[in-house]
């Protein structure tokens, strides 16, 4: 199915167009970094190219599992802007929308949303990542999203405050049941087993069980969480914690909602910086706690 608008044509993702899509993505939130640095920021940095290639990967891994979900949008045939979509059971999550900085502000960017959105039908709840960037934000809200700003840690941890972690350890293949069950109770929809994969390929799964408790976390090689889930803020804490003390030098977490005190009480004990950066955004649902989302699988 195409939209078409003067040169402009909406239509469904191929998996040539993925490559495409990830230079858009790279070059459209790079531009977003730089306009809303702030004084004392670090300078933004391009996408290195292990995450680009695992931008690919998961990208690629969505047009299998959910084709219907995933659009670009051409202008003189030529791939300007993209949205990536995805259902898990009774959600529908954004992976990713970019659009060309010098095709922004000519409408296609709700083409592109109006197509991935129709893939949320009979879905009762959404998700999304968002940006900082204006427009991206006013268009969330008018598809009837709350956005909440979101809240980062930063440093090099101090572990002195850490707890007891004698319950944490490696996932084994037969903690997958449980991973399922805590993300149904936390999030409403469990992950599939593509989503797991790409998170293996970012990082090592923990998870923290004792008979009354348990939680999952998915930490990368710099001790950040890329995604968490937990049936207490206790145990929460503790994989948090977990990840944190694998840091090899200074540590940033990310994606953190206000519902998620539990992860600033963490940061601040442990010596981090809070600071802010972008939205999440929920449609049918609160933010889901204790939990820490990843920004593309959420």
């Amino acid at each position: 199915m195409a939209d078409r608008g003067g040169a402009v044509v909406v239509r469904p993702m191929r998996p040539e167009d993925v490559p495409v899509a990830e230079r858009i993505s790279a070059d459209a939130f790079h531009a977003v970094d730089l306009d809303r640095r702030r004084v004392g920021d670090r300078p933004p940095e391009r996408r290195p190219a292990a995450r680009s290639q695992r931008w690919i990967d998961r990208t690629t891994g969505f047009l299998r599992t959910d084709g219907p979900g995933c659009w670009v949008a051409e202008v003189e045939d030529r791939v300007v802007g993209f949205a990536t979509s995805f259902r898990r059971e009774t959600l529908w999550c954004l992976a990713t929308f970019a659009v060309e900085p010098g095709h922004q502000g000519h409408g296609l960017g709700r083409l592109l949303l109006d197509a991935a959105g129709r893939h949320a039908s009979g879905c009762l709840r959404a998700m999304l990542a968002a940006s900082e960037d204006p427009r991206a934000l006013r268009r969330y809200v008018a598809a009837g999203f709350d956005l909440h700003p979101q809240l980062t840690l930063r440093g090099i941890p101090d572990a002195s405050a850490a707890p007891s972690l004698a319950s944490v350890r490696e996932a084994v293949p037969g903690d997958r049941d449980e991973m399922d069950s805590l993300d149904r109770r936390v999030r409403g929809a469990a992950r599939n087993d593509a989503d797991h994969e790409a998170l293996r390929a970012a990082g090592r799964p923990l998870v923290s069980t004792t008979r009354s408790a348990s939680g999952y976390a998915y930490v990368d090689e710099t001790g950040s969480v890329l995604a968490l889930a937990a049936s207490d803020r206790r145990t929460a804490s503790r994989l948090l914690w977990a990840a944190l003390l694998t840091a090899p030098a200074e540590v940033e977490v990310h994606h953190l909602t206000s519902a998620n005190q539990w992860a600033l009480q963490v940061g601040v004990a442990a010596g981090l910086a809070v600071g802010t950066e972008g939205h999440l955004g929920v449609r049918g649902m609160r933010p889901p706690s204790p939990y820490v989302h990843h920004g593309a699988l959420l």
